[in-house]
């Protein structure tokens, strides 16, 4: 099993550098491939911040990208929850601290939109 950074991961979801796609998109087809929640994240970030996609576009295109046949997430379970969790409002940072912490009794943050986007959906998160 192979570990992918994050630029991998863009490389396969944009298309946009003929070689390195090429090589990325054979590497993932062609070898079992590992993503950390760390990297989800960043490409999570780098999609948004640099190619200015939507929130349900990046939900869409992470889950397709866990999906795929060769692909083994780092915490699937809890991607999955952040993955819906995100899509229905939740920043996904905030979302995949929250999922990993699922075995906790509660998260604690300061950060009242964190705390307001979770009490929405019902989630145990509160302020110090």
């Amino acid at each position: 099993m192979l570990a992918v950074d994050t630029n991998v991961l863009v490389r396969v979801i944009m298309g946009d550098h003929p070689d390195q796609s090429r090589r990325a998109r054979e590497l993932v087809a062609e070898n079992d491939v590992w993503i950390s929640m760390t990297v989800l994240l960043e490409t999570e970030w780098v999609l948004r911040s640099r190619h200015r996609y939507a929130r349900g576009q990046i939900v869409a295109v992470l889950r397709r990208l866990a999906g795929l046949p060769r692909v083994t997430l780092q915490d699937a379970t809890a991607t999955a929850h952040a993955l819906d969790w995100c899509e229905q409002g939740m920043d996904l940072a905030d979302a995949l601290h929250l999922a990993a912490a699922d075995h906790c009794e509660s998260f604690v943050t300061f950060d009242k939109r964190f705390g307001k986007a979770a009490r929405k959906l019902a989630l145990d998160v509160r302020e110090p």
